[in-house]
């Protein structure tokens, strides 16, 4: 999945203390296609016109531009009332910067009908604008009505939303946002920004996208959450615990306040189903030289998770965070300590930490004391900026992240098999599905995502879908991130190409591979533009560097091919994977953002291997694969750095019907047949003799001539 990829029963205790919701890991009966199941992970039985939340009520339809009026007539009885103009922002994370959120913090969405996972609304009283990346374009193009704007990040002369916050307002406006949304690192950016023109960034206690969605909006999610056994985990959670003290204590730190939720779920070996698809849930924490305190709701929490966290984990309730850190702000300035935090944390924590209001002072319109935030006021003759050298808080880059990155011994091992067990889901799936077309029968890229999640509930320690599957036939695959729903699913065409993107959560942990196929003749230009995508496929995967090589370095591999005719892509190469957690994953990854050139690629990383390139209107091809970054020796180690490579863990056949073979280099036909060699071998032995799928699988790996 691209950033910018016989019925095993569940355990009797995991039952007892993980009951399936109706979007997560029910386990499925055999789909047929003339009943295909429903109630996955990520469901789609969607469809435009009534589209259900998370208790059955339709989530509210009223026209977009009411929604955009109510929002602006919310924006002006707040108590920022000055007569100047402003903007409000609405930004698509939730309070603990989530790229995949739950449905009640879907705010974006839900005022402007865009549902991709990555997006920015900007609304004042004449626009409203979406910014979003080239994996959104023909989808938000698709999505929003005439009402907005549609702004391509990333383009020429089209601002990032930030300038344009700045640049369009006249000199005096507030900006308005929840100060629960937006991280550290963008509202001091932000701020600056517009104290150069006058203007000043204006958090707000209560979401005015909330006031406008009202009852209909969709009840925080209040599921259990379940332990994380050591035989998954490989390293408990008091040992993590003790390497993060030693970083504090490095660091000569207080603590450090935790609010990403795979970071949570990680630490404390804990997973939950707050968030579909991604088996987090929703808490924070602080952890202190000699104390750790998880804040989660209590009715979460079952005697299992009580007995395993111990006494060495004190709980408390979800929001207790904030009067918490208050008190521990006071404690602070005598110790002369610091309480960490990550610039993505938010801007609420940070008020609540201490964050200091002193830097710089400019004249607005006079007159009383308007309450913002914790500790964060506003005078309309008087606006206090944040201080970035304030004395109780300390932004850094997480370790944690850093520690969850890369993956121990057992994690890697749980990668490895849940992959070959997927592998089998896709191997009937792929197998099913071309017989299916081949003998006339209809479907459509719904009926088919279904099937396929139904054969991945058959494997074992399945627990749900790692993302939304992307079924998509002929143009569809144009739309990077393309979800089918019902009634609008196009017909599977044979004569079309066929994209899938899809994953899987297991208990041992996640996948993520795309395989683009043609079930009848591609044409010429298909399979070139198909070989072109693969030959950048496996320059990655066959890469050996130099140990401190980023994956920023690495991308132009991925892309090279693609280059010599002209093409390209509008997304990353690669993304980390968590182990049975987010399907996307950092710090690192392949591509070319800037960030990623921060963060060397590191021995047990994973990471994904995916080139793509997409004509509108016409199809898409994207093949991925999960890679885990592994040392290796080589004939040489010039300055004793030492070099790293590549280990594939998925293993589905290419596609060889799309491959023009004389583009293929003597190298590059051999990978092409070891690597179908390996999928024979490996998956070959757990698909039953005379099944569909094992001779589908022999088919697709016949060696090509070299």
């Amino acid at each position: 999945m691209t950033v910018c990829h016989a019925v095993h029963p569940y355990e009797p205790c995991l039952e007892e203390t993980f009951p399936r919701s109706p979007r997560l890991q029910p386990l499925y009966p055999t789909p047929t296609p003339q009943h295909p199941q429903h109630g996955n992970c990520c469901q789609h039985n969607q469809t435009r016109g009534k589209v259900e939340g998370t208790h059955g009520k339709p989530r509210d339809q009223r026209p977009r531009l009411v929604r955009i009026l109510l929002f602006l007539g919310c924006w002006n009885r707040v108590e920022l009332e000055g007569g100047s103009e402003g903007k409000g922002i609405v930004p698509s994370e939730d309070a603990h910067q989530s790229e995949y959120i739950a449905e009640t913090d879907k705010r974006r969405a839900f005022i402007s009908g865009f549902d991709g996972s990555a997006g920015c609304v900007v609304v004042t009283l004449t626009d409203a604008a979406l910014f979003t990346d080239g994996r959104y374009f023909l989808q938000a193009s698709q999505q929003l009505d005439s009402n907005w704007t549609l702004m391509k990040q990333g383009l020429p002369d089209v601002p990032t939303w930030q300038e344009y916050v700045v640049k369009a307002l006249p000199s005096g406006s507030r900006v308005g946002i929840d100060s629960t949304l937006i991280t550290v690192a963008d509202a001091c950016t932000l701020t600056d920004s517009l104290s150069a023109v006058g203007s000043v960034l204006a958090p707000i206690e209560k979401n005015l996208v909330d006031i406008v969605w009202g009852d209909e909006k969709p009840a925080p999610p209040k599921n259990p959450v379940v332990v994380h056994p050591l035989k998954y985990a490989g390293k408990s959670h008091l040992e993590k615990l003790a390497s993060l003290r030693e970083e504090l204590a490095r660091r000569n730190a207080h603590g450090v306040i935790v609010s990403a939720l795979d970071e949570i779920a990680w630490l404390f070996n804990l997973r939950g189903s707050d968030v579909e698809c991604n088996p987090v849930f929703f808490a924070y924490a602080v952890v202190t030289n000699n104390k750790a305190t998880l804040y989660v709701d209590d009715v979460k929490l079952t005697d299992e998770v009580h007995k395993h966290l111990g006494p060495e984990v004190v709980l408390k309730p979800y929001r207790q965070i904030f009067e918490d850190l208050n008190i521990i702000n006071e404690g602070l300035r005598e110790a002369k300590q610091k309480l960490l935090i990550n610039p993505k944390t938010s801007l609420a924590l940070q008020d609540a930490a201490g964050k200091v209001c002193i830097h710089s002072e400019k004249n607005l319109h006079g007159g009383g004391l308007v309450h913002i935030s914790h500790r964060l006021c506003i005078r309309h003759d008087l606006i206090l900026l944040f201080s970035s050298d304030q004395e109780n808080v300390e932004e850094v880059r997480s370790f944690i992240t850093d520690s969850k990155a890369i993956k121990n011994e057992v994690e890697l091992e749980g990668m490895r098999q849940s992959h070959l067990r997927d592998a089998v889901a896709l191997y009937h799936y792929f197998a099913w599905l071309e017989a299916q077309l081949n003998s006339g029968a209809v479907l459509d890229e719904v009926d088919a995502a279904n099937y396929l999640a139904g054969l991945r509930a058959q494997q074992a320690d399945f627990i749900g879908l790692s993302f939304d599957t992307i079924s998509s036939t002929g143009p569809n695959g144009a739309i990077i991130h393309y979800s089918p729903h019902k009634p609008t699913a196009k017909t599977i065409d044979p004569k079309l190409i066929y994209l899938c993107d899809s994953g899987g959560q297991y208990k041992d942990g996640t996948t993520d591979v795309t395989r683009t196929y043609h079930f009848g003749e591609p044409t010429a230009h298909e399979k070139r533009c198909f070989t072109r995508v693969l030959q950048g496929h496996i320059a990655i995967d066959a890469a050996t560097f130099p140990k401190g090589t980023s994956g920023y370095l690495l991308d132009p591999f991925a892309r090279a091919a693609l280059w010599k005719d002209g093409l390209d892509f509008r997304h990353g190469t690669g993304h980390g994977v968590g182990a049975f957690l987010n399907v996307h994953e950092g710090p690192h990854g392949i591509g070319t953002r800037v960030s990623f050139n921060q963060t060397p690629l590191q021995a047990g990383m994973t990471v994904t291997d995916e080139p793509g390139y997409y004509e509108d209107g016409n199809f898409g091809i994207r093949i991925e694969n999960v890679l885990l970054v592994k040392d290796v020796q080589l004939r040489n180690n010039f300055g004793d750095r030492g070099y790293l490579g590549f280990e594939h863990v998925t293993l589905v056949p290419i596609g060889l019907n799309l491959i023009d073979v004389h583009l293929l280099s003597r190298e590059e036909r051999e990978w092409v047949n070891t690597y179908h060699a390996e999928c024979l071998s490996k998956v070959g032995p757990l698909l039953e003799e005379g099944s569909l799928a094992l001779e589908w699988l022999r088919r697709e790996t016949q060696p090509i001539e070299n």
